[in-house]
């Protein structure tokens, strides 16, 4: 079976460098916002050409601080998407704002910039706009959006690992980027894993304050904040990990171009291209098909097993059913989710694995 991820398939030089990373934090007997996290902190902050990076235990937790940093809360309204995981919003949530989707771009998957603007009060403070499947596009047009309407930008880079646009890197773009070190995500974790970004140094000092129970100095707590840090263990093995991410980016758009170009079919659907090579690392590639379930039937008896993401929109989920949205409804989303399907696209993938799609997609045929 060709996997969506095979993280037993990776190099054993990998594997040793992660052992080797593990034993230097046991030796140091220090656990907890140590010289590895400020290490990672500032290789990472560095990768994303932005001056400060702050170590927390997720992705979703990166959001949230970064929108309690920038006093984004009660009262306010955050534009993003529905076509996300879940954790996005539930940041929006946590943090006492008030989400509100605007739909996709079908071509792209991506938040509309149109849809965005009908979402738009007097009440908005930020969009928060997701770089889907690991894609940055339209960059500019977003930055002069929210400029336009006096809202924030900020990033959900979970998908996005040093995606480049214009020579920027996901997560500069706005005032704060979020990433995820998921096991699964490009740059991944043995665990949970994450990281704010930013070029502002007030918003990550605050970042930092509210990452460690809102604390400024040892037993000094001037507001309320979480328990959300970046451990040594994590940071230490995404130092290592960080030195694969360019090869495996690499490698991942190899399979990614094959699959454009090889996969005819006309039952098959896929997105558009990136607006440069530099900005897409497919995190997820991602097709679409009227007939889905008898696609990933077709392709799991042909030994390729496929995921959809996300098969639920947000506003169809239990405790956002009456969530704001575009009043013109959230369409494009809605046919997204029900034709979506995620193939194995991942840096561990032979020649052979990526045919073996191929293939197996070619010869599915609707009944």
């Amino acid at each position: 079976m060709i996997l969506m991820n095979d993280f037993k398939a990776e190099t054993v030089a990998l594997r040793e460098s992660m052992l080797d990373a593990t034993r230097r934090v046991l030796d140091s007997g220090w656990y907890v916002l140590g010289n590895e996290v400020l290490a990672f902190e500032q290789l990472w902050a560095t990768a994303c050409s932005v001056a400060y990076g702050v170590g927390v235990g997720n992705g979703m937790d990166a959001i949230e601080i970064a929108l309690r940093a920038l006093d984004i809360g009660p009262g306010d309204e955050v534009i993003t998407t529905p076509m996300t995981a879940f954790a996005t919003v539930l940041a929006i949530i946590r943090s006492g704002a008030t989400p509100v989707l605007a739909d996709i771009d079908p071509r792209t998957a991506l938040l509309s910039i149109d849809s965005a603007a009908r979402c738009v009060s007097k009440n908005t403070k930020a969009v928060l706009l997701v770089h889907l499947y690991g894609q940055v596009r339209s960059m500019v047009a977003w930055q002069s959006f929210c400029e336009g309407a006096g809202i924030k930008l900020i990033e959900d880079c979970a998908q996005a690992h040093l995606a480049t646009l214009n020579g920027k890197v996901a997560g500069s773009f706005g005032v704060a980027g979020a990433y995820s070190f998921y096991p699964t995500k490009n740059l991944g974790a043995a665990g949970d894993a994450g990281m704010l970004v930013t070029g502002d140094e007030l918003l990550a000092n605050r970042a930092k304050c509210l990452r460690n129970y809102g604390q400024s100095v040892r037993y000094h707590h001037p507001e309320i904040g979480m328990n959300s840090r970046l451990d040594e263990l994590h940071a230490a093995m995404l130092s290592e990990r960080l030195k694969w991410l360019p090869e495996f980016t690499g490698r991942r758009r190899q399979v990614a171009a094959l699959y454009r170009s090889g996969i005819q079919n006309a039952a098959i659907g896929q997105l558009v291209s990136p607006e440069a090579d530099s900005a897409h690392v497919y995190h997820l590639y991602v097709i679409t098909c009227e007939q889905r379930d008898a696609l990933q039937a077709h392709l799991h008896e042909r030994g390729v097993q496929s995921l959809i993401h996300y098969p639920v929109p947000v506003h169809y989920q239990a405790p956002c059913r009456d969530i704001k949205m575009d009043a013109m409804g959230l369409h494009a989303s809605e046919l997204h989710a029900d034709t979506c399907l995620s193939l194995p696209c991942h840096p561990q993938m032979s020649d052979d694995d990526i045919m073996q799609v191929i293939d197996a997609v070619n010869l599915f045929c609707v009944k």
